[in-house]
């Protein structure tokens, strides 16, 4: 990585100084709730409480028969199995709780030590991300995670998957202030704590870090200590005010009859000691008989027959890729009434690939063996830097850009290993890609031609203005990139040229001719999970309505939710709303129109947040799902939070059972089954 100024960065007693001053760039975690706290809550269930009143007076009521009733010890079975009862309902949950909190946290657990690369002293060092300070230069390249919120000082090409943060997979980031975009979430020549770099590298000076980063705000917003309580617990609730309101009223009816009956009988002498004993004795029997019936009211079997269906519930739930951290989690997932999805990796596989293609020099728009596929191949293999990472066997990675990764993608679907071709050809001349020219172009000593051939990829629009095709074809071209761009599609395109040795083609960064030869066109774009359509139909089918929240733009979301059957000829702009609309909106306008929005796309996550709790205000059952830091304080106000399994610690705190796989599908068979009631 190249630096254009020296920079001395800070000294140690500098470092020690921005440390007390600004704190240490760690997220504080929220206060662990104690292990006590835990089993006393456990005892919080109105009906575990009702039940607790019923053992201590099914104890008296056993004492008092054992020792002035002349009853025989069995008289203590009925408290024994109301403890029995009380320890199974509790236990049970309190055990397996915290066996999956332990299994949640090990999940969570965020890397605070990975090295990053520092100016201290004068010199370029590395130190743990935990130690970095306000102050501190930090050098980042290709695929590194930005350890703090940060200006830049210098960038090259820099291009920043702010997803965890801002939902957008792909944003330019500049120190030139004319290139700046005014419609950003966050400025442009800044890179924030947690966003990673997938094209480019630069310099930048830390200027928050910890709590006190973007990320740590949002972190630090989405910890509630309540949440609201779940649906069946409001049931349960109101079913134990029913049965303790009812005993009472039948044991007070039954007191007050019996002391009518025994005036009305004339049993009543209260001028012998013998009368007001009898009497009293009557009075403690009519006692005894009231509050067995407040005893014998109370279903102590129902506490343990909810706590072990919910436990075999989220046993079940463990073994289809899902981690839930309570039990009431999981009743709240049978109860869901409306699922706010994110798009990226839940919906779709989050990786680019080739959805479409338009070579019109192909046979059959396919990789042959003849010389325009040959000469295609090249192209791709020489004129990108993304890789493939290959350590799984079953699944390539894309590492670097994500377009130029699925372009890659689709030559290894073809059987063609792009390394070979790059080991095997050599370059002559470069100009890498910037987001100024908007394509890289590479001379090289071609192996499917004789001589030099200059390769070129980047905008179609910009390789065509810079082609020699007939009017006819251009208006091909056009067709073909106006329908990838009604579908939202990225567009890449292919162009070559046979050259002369010491032919000029490059001046001052750019190209300087006009005569390319158009190989063909790609539209790019993040395929949806195959399964996904299926499962949003589960849910519709089953009454449950499906929303997009995104961050990306209106026409991207709309694709996604065409392809996956939720948005339909018959909707309209009613149907959408962005970001920026539901900031205008006041709570009523906005729980107005919720109910019937499918999509809402450029979403901030206050947005986000905001619309949850309307829906909720509309006494819908609510889940969310997200995997980044922007999704967290939805998550939390949520009914119930799902985490994706490779998103960040901040979305998987908020969250209240974490989805392993990432995909929509598990969540969908979990809320349309019918086996929760079971």
């Amino acid at each position: 990585m190249n630096q254009t100024h020296h920079y001395e960065g800070l000294t140690d007693a500098q470092v020690l100084e921005s440390r007390e001053q600004n704190g240490t760039n760690i997220l504080t975690p929220p206060q662990r709730e104690s292990l006590w706290s835990k089993f006393i809550d456990c005892f919080s269930d109105p009906l575990i409480r009702i039940l607790l009143i019923a053992l201590l007076l099914s104890i008296g009521i056993s004492v008092y028969q054992f020792f002035w009733g002349g009853a025989e010890a069995s008289v203590f079975f009925e408290p024994a199995g109301i403890l029995v009862a009380v320890l199974l309902a509790t236990m049970v949950g309190f055990f397996l709780e915290l066996s999956n909190e332990k299994t949640f946290q090990s999940l969570n657990e965020v890397n605070d030590e990975t090295l990053v690369k520092v100016i201290r002293n004068g010199n370029v060092c590395e130190v743990q991300r935990k130690e970095i300070v306000v102050g501190d230069i930090v050098l980042l390249e290709i695929g590194e995670e930005v350890p703090a919120d940060c200006e830049l000082l210098e960038s090259f090409n820099l291009i920043m998957n702010e997803s965890s943060l801002t939902g957008e997979p792909q944003c330019n980031k500049t120190t030139d202030s004319a290139h700046f975009d005014k419609d950003a979430t966050y400025p442009s020549n800044h890179v924030l704590k947690g966003t990673t770099i997938i094209e480019g590298y630069c310099t930048a000076k830390v200027i928050r870090v910890g709590d006190s980063t973007e990320c740590g705000k949002v972190f630090k917003a989405a910890q509630v200590e309540e949440g609201d309580p779940t649906p069946l617990s409001k049931k349960l609730d109101w079913l134990s005010k029913i049965i303790t309101t009812a005993s009472y009223i039948i044991a007070g009816l039954i007191i007050v009859g019996r002391l009518v009956v025994y005036f009305v009988q004339g049993d009543a002498d209260f001028g012998e000691t013998e009368g007001i004993i009898a009497f009293v004795k009557y009075v403690l029997d009519t006692i005894m008989i009231a509050v067995t019936l407040i005893v014998v009211a109370v279903p102590e079997g129902l506490p343990m027959s909810v706590t072990l269906s919910l436990a075999f519930s989220m046993k079940r739930l463990m073994k289809q890729n899902t981690l839930p951290r309570t039990m009431h989690s999981c009743e709240t997932m049978g109860a869901t009434s409306v699922i706010c999805t994110d798009k990226t990796g839940t919906l779709t596989q989050n990786q680019m690939k080739i959805y479409d293609t338009f070579f019109d020099s192909l046979t059959d728009q396919k990789l042959t063996d003849d010389n325009a596929s040959r000469l295609l191949e090249e192209c791709i293999a020489m004129d990108t830097s993304a890789n493939l990472d290959y350590s799984n066997p079953q699944k390539a990675k894309t590492i670097g850009s994500p377009t130029e990764g699925a372009v890659l993608l689709w030559l290894n679907d073809f059987g063609i290993d792009y390394r070979t071709i790059r080991e095997n050809t050599e370059i002559v001349d470069r100009i890498p890609f910037t987001t100024k020219n908007k394509y890289m172009a590479t001379v090289v000593k071609s192996k499917v031609a004789d001589g030099n051939i200059l390769y070129v990829i980047g905008a179609p629009d910009i390789l065509i203005a810079h082609s020699s095709i007939s009017d006819s074809d251009k208006s091909k071209y056009e067709a073909k990139l106006a329908e990838y761009q009604s579908k939202a599609m990225r567009t890449l395109g292919f162009a070559h040229l046979p050259v002369a040795d010491g032919q000029k083609v490059f001046d001052d960064g750019k190209l300087c001719i006009n005569n390319l030869q158009m190989l063909g066109v790609v539209a790019i774009s993040d395929p949806i999970r195959p399964e996904v359509p299926d499962a949003i139909r589960d849910c519709l089918n089953a009454g449950i309505s499906v929303k997009i929240v995104t961050g990306d733009a209106p026409g991207t979301a709309k694709e996604i939710g065409r392809q996956l059957g939720l948005w339909t000829e018959k909707d309209t702009d009613a149907n959408i709303l962005l970001g920026q609309d539901i900031a205008e909106m006041t709570d009523e306008q906005l729980k107005a129109v919720i109910a019937d929005v499918k999509i809402i796309s450029r979403a901030r996550p206050s947005d986000k947040e905001r619309v949850v709790k309307m829906l909720k205000e509309l006494d819908m059952v609510v889940a969310v799902t997200g995997d980044g830091t922007n999704d967290a304080p939805a998550l939390n106000a949520a009914d119930v939070g799902l985490s994706m399994g490779d998103g960040t610690a901040v979305a998987k705190e908020a969250s209240d059972m974490t989805i392993l796989d990432n995909s929509f599908s598990t969540i969908a068979s979990f809320c349309s089954s019918s086996w929760w009631s079971t």
